[in-house]
């Protein structure tokens, strides 16, 4: 599952999961750290580059990584999603490749059971100007996909715990993409959802 335009995987995992009890990015599901899970369901849906954003107990999620070159430390990720976006999409502008990315996906840790499907149904309408996300029987989700050509944009804008969820509320542009059919987009908040079904 490739793009025939390159997209980048944006893994947002710099969290200390202050309600699930520590970072989720360490915690396992079926013996699999759940960095690692998104991190292989963005390269199977064939992002790449991929960089991880770490924070929050960065010197052990970076040791689960088969390369530590792919984290990327948001200094001030205390403050909130907004700082791990920034320093995602700055690491992707630095990036020297012969095809640039023209688009960012950005995909959250803690969604374990959103698979690689979704991620190319998503990945399938990259453009440099797209605004797009999936949504789940109609309800908007992650992951997001960031044309080139709006990420310093949404740097300047990304504060506090709300990444780009505000940029995002501006746009007319915003594509939804349906993929209730594949998944529903759940999220892990606490120990005991690792358990229930996806």
């Amino acid at each position: 599952m490739t793009s025939p335009r390159p997209v980048a995987g944006l893994l947002l995992a710099a969290g200390a999961g202050r309600r699930f009890g520590g970072p989720k990015a360490l915690a396992q599901l079926d013996g699999e750290p759940l960095v690692l899970r998104a991190l292989r369901t963005l390269t199977a849906a064939g992002c790449a580059p991929v960089r991880v954003v770490v924070g929050a107990a960065a010197d052990q999620v970076r040791a689960l990584l088969p390369d530590p070159g792919l984290a990327v430390s948001a200094e001030d990720w205390a403050t909130g999603m907004g700082a791990s976006l920034r320093a995602g999409l700055a690491s992707l502008e630095t990036t020297e490749q012969p095809d640039q990315p023209v688009a960012a996906l950005v995909h959250l840790v803690d969604l374990p059971w959103v698979g690689p499907g979704i991620l190319a149904r998503v990945i399938a309408q990259a453009t440099p100007e797209t605004v797009a996300r999936a949504a789940y029987d109609g309800v908007p989700g992650h992951p997001v996909l960031l044309g080139r050509r709006w990420w310093g944009e949404i740097a300047r804008t990304a504060l506090g715990d709300r990444g780009a969820r505000d940029w995002l509320a501006t746009r007319a542009d915003l594509t939804l993409i349906e993929c209730g059919d594949l998944g529903s987009g759940r999220d892990v908040d606490r120990p005991g959802d690792l358990a229930g079904p996806a």
